[in-house]
């Protein structure tokens, strides 16, 4: 798929955001006087991933009285606890691709709430069995994962949302209305930064073998990653800071900080992208790089070029702790975004504000606040991300609005996708350069600017940044 078809569905997403609330309304059977909710008004689900996030998830969904959650598939059953008593009748499975196969007749929509490594061939089986799916953010582990899932989407005409539950808030929204009022300009500059990482990073890569957990099925949860032995350092929470199966702070929390960027301002794939990375060191001057595990702190620069052609916009993320300097409109005791991190649009007339999620807009300086009113112009999501997509389920593909469907959740996820290029690509060896530092150093390239061809996937100036766009599958993945 081009990169201006890619565009021309994202205009339309955003010119189709406005109808967000008039899309689509179920009327159960039981609200005409059955009493019950027949089965021609359920959503059966089955829920890959029943332990972890995926417990929310399959909770949020079964807050609707149109949905049945009708199957659960996890391989690490310690984690499972809650889910199981919550669904009771749902028979469980450690093999999605078993549970999918025996119930493809009776399972109308799939949940995706597996580690990120997992998503795209777990989306694409059940899309592949014309499923509709929710899939956990990130959309994808690699870059050209999501895309694929983007045009699986249309092809197989289903319903899709990702994860990132920010996208269906108030925040978001009233943010655009600032921006489409013009308070702020035209915006040339966005600084993002998160708290996370909250679990290790920056570790030597596990050679000892741990016991297996007679609950989990190691070589399922593997999956498609590189066979390894068994170690505790991966689970059940800390593969996120494993290049092999997460996507680091930036995968974990950019879709739910970076998402008003992408769905306010005209852009679409960044052509540049560099950054820089928190040295690890084992003893005095001597650097260690641990490429199979993502550094404890970074900065990522991305160059958006306009897609209105107006130039460019500069966007840098920021984790591990680390913030952009403090606005001067801001005081030094005022909220600079919240626990979670933040997002600074600046622009031409002004600067605007907001918390993790895109929650509490706020222009700078605060009093601004209590002076500007905006109209109310985005229709609101009042019944929230989750069953705004069983809505859309019920209603049938092309019926419903979805707020992060993969025609705008593939192309988000990519454009972030290349600042986790440009970090792996960090530790490669560049052929070209030259020893480097007082002690001897590295021939590593550091901040070497990359150029992103989004058309083709590829960086066109550091051939060995290249392996990262779509990495290989275990055999029989």
């Amino acid at each position: 798929m081009s990169s201006t078809s890619n565009e021309t569905s994202r205009r339309k997403f955003i010119k189709n955001l406005g109808l967000a609330g008039t899309a689509f309304t179920i009327v159960p059977r039981h609200v005409l006087g059955k009493g019950f909710t027949a089965p021609s008004d359920t959503l059966y689900i089955a829920g890959i991933g029943a332990g972890g996030k995926g417990t929310s998830d399959l909770a949020s969904f079964a807050q609707s009285p149109n949905v049945k959650i009708a199957y659960l598939c996890d391989v690490d059953q310690r984690t499972t606890k809650q889910s199981v008593e919550n669904f009771p009748d749902a028979p469980m499975y450690k093999d999605y691709r078993k549970m999918l196969e025996e119930n493809k007749d009776s399972i109308d929509a799939v949940s995706v709430s597996t580690p990120d490594h997992m998503h795209a061939v777990q989306a694409m089986a059940a899309m592949e069995l014309g499923k509709h799916v929710y899939v956990q953010k990130p959309l994808t582990h690699d870059i050209a994962e999501a895309r694929q899932l983007t045009e699986a989407a249309r092809k197989y005409k289903v319903v899709t949302q990702m994860g990132n539950q920010g996208a269906s808030g108030d925040g978001v929204r009233k943010m655009k209305e600032y921006y489409d009022a013009g308070l702020i300009g035209e915006v040339h500059t966005v600084k993002c930064w998160t708290n996370r990482a909250i679990w290790p990073m920056a570790l030597e890569t596990p050679t000892t073998k741990d016991p297996i957990p007679k609950e989990l099925d190691w070589d399922l949860w593997l999956g498609t990653a590189e066979k390894r032995d068994y170690n505790k350092a991966y689970l059940p929470f800390d593969w996120r800071g494993w290049s092999d199966f997460g996507t680091g702070a930036l995968g974990d929390m950019a879709c739910h900080i970076m998402d008003p960027v992408y769905r306010i301002l005209p852009i679409l794939y960044p052509d540049q992208v560099e950054c820089s990375v928190a040295d690890a060191f084992k003893a005095n001057f001597q650097t260690v790089s641990y490429p199979k595990s993502f550094p404890t702190a970074s900065k990522i620069h991305l160059n958006y070029p306009r897609t209105d052609g107006k130039g460019n916009i500069k966007v840098s993320w920021m984790d591990g702790g680390l913030r952009p300097e403090r606005p001067e409109e801001l005081g030094d005791d005022e909220a600079f975004g919240n626990w979670d991190g933040g997002v600074l649009f600046i622009g031409t007339k002004g600067k605007l504000l907001a918390d993790c999620y895109g929650a509490n807009p706020r222009l700078l300086p605060l009093s601004l606040n209590e002076q500007v009113t905006v109209k109310e112009t985005v229709a609101r999501v009042p019944e929230g991300h989750y069953i705004q997509w069983v809505n859309a389920c019920m209603a049938g593909f092309g019926n419903a609005y979805t707020s992060s469907s993969f025609d705008y959740a593939g192309p988000f996820t990519e454009s972030l996708l290349i600042g986790n290029l440009a970090l792996k690509a960090y530790f490669e060896v560049d052929p070209k350069a030259k020893n480097q530092g007082f002690w001897g150093g590295t021939k590593y390239h550091g901040r070497k600017r990359l150029q992103w061809d989004a058309a083709n996937m590829r960086v066109t100036n550091f051939e060995e940044a290249n392996k990262y766009v779509k990495r290989e599958y275990r055999t029989g993945w």
